[in-house]
């Protein structure tokens, strides 16, 4: 039997539904991925009707808790990463301070000169050599980011693949070529997981997630450009807005 709801409260009883299946899941009662109880099940749980406990799924559903598998039923969802962009910020930092241990794995280091299109993007002469990285960015062992970065060649001589294995990468900047980061634009925009990037963010080909292109500088000068794929079950971002 659950927790009988209060049905004198002021408080709707689908947001007391919502609060009880909240407390649940943050107590570990409901894992990620595990499925809830179905509509019914809980409507005998809680004695409630139908409509209310479609309603406080609804509500679970919109805020990020819970997601639904057509024919599967309802799960509940992974916790996601907030990043809040109103400074510059490290995937390093940002999720040592969330209490998780980041970690970096170099897929391909390559150096390579630049076609027309890449040259115009980072304001270098055509066929110019850039490095290309590609990273996968992992919280506690799980795949959040796959990242392709582009680095002028001329800006970083000598650059290895070990530097950017065992140490941030805009700690290499600083720390061996007293480079800094002043300034990073962001642009973002919804994509679909192609099957190289699925396949170490442990997704399916065509699923949805977040396209980021990354422009940071120092001052004027363009440091590096990277195309990230973000898990849109993993992260969401916060914008404020003075």
């Amino acid at each position: 039997m659950g927790v009988i709801l209060d049905k004198a409260s002021r408080v709707p009883l689908y947001l007391q539904l919502t609060q009880v299946l909240v407390k649940k899941m943050n107590a570990g009662q409901y894992r990620e991925y595990e499925k809830l109880p179905s509509e019914r099940e809980l409507c005998g749980m809680y004695e409630l009707s139908r409509i209310t406990v479609r309603q406080a799924l609804q509500e679970l559903e919109r805020e990020g808790y819970i997601y639904k598998e057509h024919g599967k039923g309802t799960f509940v969802a992974p916790k996601s990463y907030n990043q809040r962009l109103v400074k510059l910020y490290s995937f390093t930092e940002e999720m040592k301070a969330m209490g998780k241990e980041p970690s970096t794995k170099v897929l391909s280091f390559q150096r390579l000169a630049v076609n027309e299109r890449l040259a115009e993007k980072m304001g270098l002469d055509d066929q110019e050599d850039a490095y290309q990285v590609t990273r996968l960015r992992l919280a506690d062992g799980e795949p959040l980011m796959y990242e392709t970065s582009y680095l002028p060649a001329r800006l970083f001589p000598n650059l290895t693949e070990k530097a950017l294995t065992y140490r941030p990468m805009y700690d290499v900047f600083a720390d061996d070529y007293q480079i800094t980061v002043t300034k990073a634009v962001e642009r973002f925009a919804a994509t679909a997981v192609r099957a190289q990037e699925g396949a170490f963010l442990e997704m399916r080909e065509n699923q949805p997630a977040m396209l980021i292109k990354r422009f940071a500088y120092q001052n004027k000068q363009l440091l590096e450009y990277t195309v990230s794929v973000a898990r849109g079950d993993k992260f969401d971002y916060t914008v404020e807005l003075t």
